[in-house]
């Protein structure tokens, strides 16, 4: 816990909100936000955003899909804040989770990127550093091709490291960035998951179909749920956009509620 608390560059306060829900709003003021610079292993650094309740009951690592880089300003700010875990952030916080959402280095395009090992241990790191700071059991959930991130964070670590595993609309069949849940070794996945579809959802790359087969392809996990949600408005141009039924656009409370609870039954 020392050593990762030491290896926390920089921190400053925060209370920027990119993005407010419109259809799901959020009552009451955004929590205080902390800018953190993580020193990882290999000797870079990592922007993210630590969130938290004064009491939380579990801490999850959230992990965009998309190229990854969300520009977190040094004052909180995000400038691409649409993808459904950035926008998402105060939902989780009301419900006494807290989060951390990680950034890209140096506005890097994390497209091939996830699936590698070198990525994993990355995610890791990330679940170290939550658990360091909140001291309680800490989840894995992933959106899109952030999906990959997330597996391959919980395949790599250590026992204990990772309470659950959560994979919303995952990136399924290959496209453009030449990796799916499937590269990233889900069968040395040891914990708990659960894997949220929505039927809505037009992604030719997260096909709702496909659930069953991820779940499947998890086999040494010891409990894997598949929960089926639909609904979501479309205002993203591309179906694969965070603005769709893909990112969960208009059904947000819905799927955080569902997730909610099974975080809940797992901690």
């Amino acid at each position: 816990m020392a050593a990762a608390a030491a290896a926390v560059g920089m921190l400053f306060p925060s209370f920027g909100q990119t993005q407010e829900l419109q259809r799901d709003k959020v009552a009451g003021e955004a929590a205080p936000a902390l800018v953190v610079e993580l020193r990882l292993h290999s000797g870079m650094r990592q922007r993210l955003l630590y969130i938290s309740p004064p009491k939380p009951l579990a801490a999850i690592v959230m992990l965009p899909g998309g190229g990854g880089n969300i520009g977190i300003e040094s004052n909180g700010d995000v400038r691409h804040g649409d993808n459904f875990v950035v926008r998402s952030r105060e939902l989780w916080v009301q419900r006494g989770y807290a989060v951390v959402i990680p950034d890209t280095t140096a506005h890097a395009n994390l497209r091939r990127d996830r699936s590698t090992p070198e990525y994993g241990r990355i995610v890791v790191e990330l679940a170290d550093f939550a658990r360091s700071q909140a001291g309680v059991p800490v989840f894995l959930l992933g959106t899109s091709q952030g999906s990959i991130a997330a597996v391959n964070g919980a395949a790599h670590a250590p026992g204990g490291d990772v309470s659950g595993l959560v994979l919303t609309e995952s990136v399924s069949r290959m496209g453009k960035s030449g990796e799916t849940v499937f590269s990233a070794e889900p069968e040395n996945v040891r914990v708990p998951v659960l894997i949220v579809a929505n039927r809505s959802d037009r992604c030719n790359v997260a096909a709702p179909g496909d659930a069953p087969r991820i779940a499947a392809a998890m086999s040494h996990s010891p409990e894997v749920q598949v929960r089926f949600v639909s609904g979501g408005i479309s205002r993203s141009r591309r179906a694969c956009g965070s603005l769709s039924p893909h990112g969960y656009y208009g059904i947000e409370t819905r799927v955080v509620d569902l997730i909610a609870r099974w975080i809940s039954e797992h901690r």
